[in-house]
């Protein structure tokens, strides 16, 4: 019964889809991180859903005598560049087996449908809506999980995820981390009581969720999410206190596998595990170095790993040989080469440098604001995966993917809210010379930001 209500909602999405491709987008969204699919048991849990929705999203576009074509800059430019150099890597794949084609093309759709997104979300109402959508799939599983660690004590192991790309249990931990800023900031734009209540009770919720996965990558994933919002928020000294407090809550109600877990950062070299990943680095390094261009092709670390683990045996004794990189940026590095590598950095850069160019116009302007919200949620969301991916084979990760694509239709967005506000300021009664009178309206007080007490016209 599951399956047949799972699989009539999509393909009755389907024709709304095709009508209107953003609505596709959002159920794409949905399906890649509420993982809606996995929520039956059966024949609708292995249908390609999502393949099937972004055919007919774009098709619907293409169809649209309106359409506007996706935003053309750095990092678009960059995203259509690191698809075709690894691309063409694949020519030049070591390795006797097959080119993983099919992997391939799952790569080309997550970008795609970032580059997607940028065309069919343009207004402030649509990138809103998107938002909700991915950080409500994402914390759907959060909450529930954290619900559960908590009627459990905390006595919960989270061992893997719903499935797709979160189905590890570090990659759920990482994704869950991830989002969690999302749900913060979204509570801080947000008018509406009941709305704000829920989104508060989830952070935490979410919280327990990573802890539960035992992952230490997700452990310091989130420690480091903490520190950036405790940063970047108004008031950091309460916001240290509340940290610490969290922290003493869990000491005291984690189990003790859990600490012990956590105590192996430490000795690492003890933990059969870590030195795993650092013979992993290793490997990487010397394919890096034997393949600087276009790597030993892409998802091929694992067919390759032996020709450059001088002692195969150790690794293989104690079960954790290279036959993956352990390191997102290794991966790229290792299996694509120098440029993608770089491109991939650069996609990085450029999405930080928007965020901070947007956040420091902002604050000239508001006191308060859903840009400056939304300037933190981005922000200490890409330092999260830059972090927890340091530790995890993540480097076709759909969420920072669509990440860098949601970044640029914000900067769009925000621009065009900071100069329709900014021209509104001078005119008369606007604001240009100090005076909030426009906003004495409980509704305008509601839906305006608050605008900074300064001449905006001798800027």
């Amino acid at each position: 019964m599951r399956d047949l209500v799972v699989a009539l909602f999509i393909l009755g999405s389907m024709p709304f889809s095709f009508r209107k491709p953003f609505l596709g987008i959002l159920m794409f969204s949905l399906l890649a991180y509420m993982r809606l699919q996995d929520l039956a048991w059966g024949f609708a849990q292995g249908q390609r859903w999502s393949m099937y929705l972004a055919v007919i999203s774009v098709a619907g576009y293409m169809a649209d005598p309106n359409r506007k074509l996706p935003v053309l800059n750095v990092r678009t430019a960059l995203l259509g560049l690191m698809v075709l150099h690894v691309g063409v890597g694949l020519f030049f794949a070591q390795g006797p087996a097959k080119v993983d084609l099919a992997a391939y093309q799952e790569y080309v759709k997550i970008v795609g449908i970032a580059v997607f997104t940028t065309a069919v979300v343009r207004t402030k109402s649509h990138l809103r809506i998107l938002i909700w959508v991915i950080a409500m799939g994402l914390g759907f599983h959060g909450a529930k999980n954290g619900l559960m660690a908590a009627v459990k004590m905390g006595n919960l192991y989270i061992s893997h995820g719903p499935g797709g790309m979160i189905k590890d249990n570090n990659d759920f931990a990482l994704a869950v981390a991830m989002i969690i800023p999302w749900i913060y900031y979204l509570a801080q734009s947000e008018t509406n009581p009941v709305l704000v209540r829920i989104l508060k009770i989830m952070v935490p919720l979410c919280a327990l969720t990573v802890i539960s996965t035992r992952s230490r990558g997700g452990t310091l994933s989130l420690a480091f999410m903490g520190a950036l919002m405790v940063w970047r928020s108004r008031n950091r000294l309460i916001g240290i206190i509340l940290g610490l407090f969290a922290v003493v809550v869990v000491v005291a109600m984690a189990p003790e596998e859990y600490k012990e877990r956590l105590g192996t950062i430490q000795t690492y070299e003890e933990d059969g595990s870590a030195m795993g990943r650092i013979r992993a680095w290793k490997v990487a390094f010397r394919m890096i170095d034997a393949h600087p261009m276009f790597g030993v092709g892409f998802n091929r670390f694992a067919m390759n790993h032996l020709e450059f683990e001088p002692n195969p045996t150790l690794g293989q004794q104690s079960g954790h040989s290279a036959l993956v990189a352990h390191n997102s940026y290794l991966q790229i590095w290792a299996e694509s080469g120098t440029p993608a590598f770089l491109i991939y950095l650069a996609l990085m850069a450029a999405t930080f440098w928007d965020v901070w160019r947007v956040r420091w116009r902002a604050k000239k302007l508001y006191v308060d604001s859903w840009i400056l919200s939304y300037c933190s949620m981005f922000e200490v969301s890409l330092a999260t995966f830059m972090l927890g991916s340091i530790f995890l084979n993540r480097a076709a990760f759909d969420l920072v993917y669509h990440l860098f694509a949601v970044v640029v239709v914000f900067g769009i967005v925000a621009r065009r809210q900071m100069d329709e506000d900014q021209a509104s300021s001078k005119l008369p009664g606007g604001g240009g010379d100090g005076s909030d009178d426009w906003l004495e309206s409980p509704v305008a007080a509601q839906q305006a930001p608050r605008f900074r007490r300064v001449a905006l016209e001798s800027r």
